[in-house]
């Protein structure tokens, strides 16, 4: 897939996965997430030993929330290998909390070249969300 992902942000995934604690899985991952103003967050995942932790991409939009910010324009996850590392289910439903359609996901390789996009849509069709409950979504209907 073509479509180079800026130094900076390379940078920056690079440096938050490299601060991730993963002691058990000894997989590390970083996420960095831009919100509405452009605002960069990043977030590691986190580890603890009941197995029930934080991953990077919560990490990341639970920074964003906490800045007062509630729409991502873009989303990135790096791993520590060459496959993917796509967000897990409940990271897909989180990331669709705050998503728009323009929203794109954007999964590097460990050295931050692109290995797939998505929409929101192609990362979770039909899926659940605010607007489900009565409450408005960036998403549209």
């Amino acid at each position: 897939m073509s479509g180079a992902i800026e130094r900076d942000i390379v940078e920056a995934l690079i440096a938050v996965r490299d601060r991730a604690y993963a002691p058990y899985s000894h997989h590390p991952v970083g996420a960095l997430v831009v919100s509405e103003s452009g605002t960069r967050y990043t977030g590691a995942n986190v580890e603890v030993a009941h197995y029930k932790g934080l991953c990077a991409e919560a990490s990341a939009i639970a920074a964003l929330a906490s800045a007062g910010e509630r729409e991502l324009r873009e989303v990135y996850v790096i791993g520590p290998g060459e496959h993917l590392c796509t967000p897990c289910g409940d990271c897909r439903q989180r990331i669709r909390e705050f998503a728009s359609p323009e929203t794109l996901i954007r999964v590097v390789d460990a050295e931050g070249r692109l290995l797939r996009r998505y929409t929101m849509d192609e990362l979770l069709p039909d899926s659940f969300g605010p607007e489900n409950l009565g409450r408005p979504s960036t998403m549209g209907d």
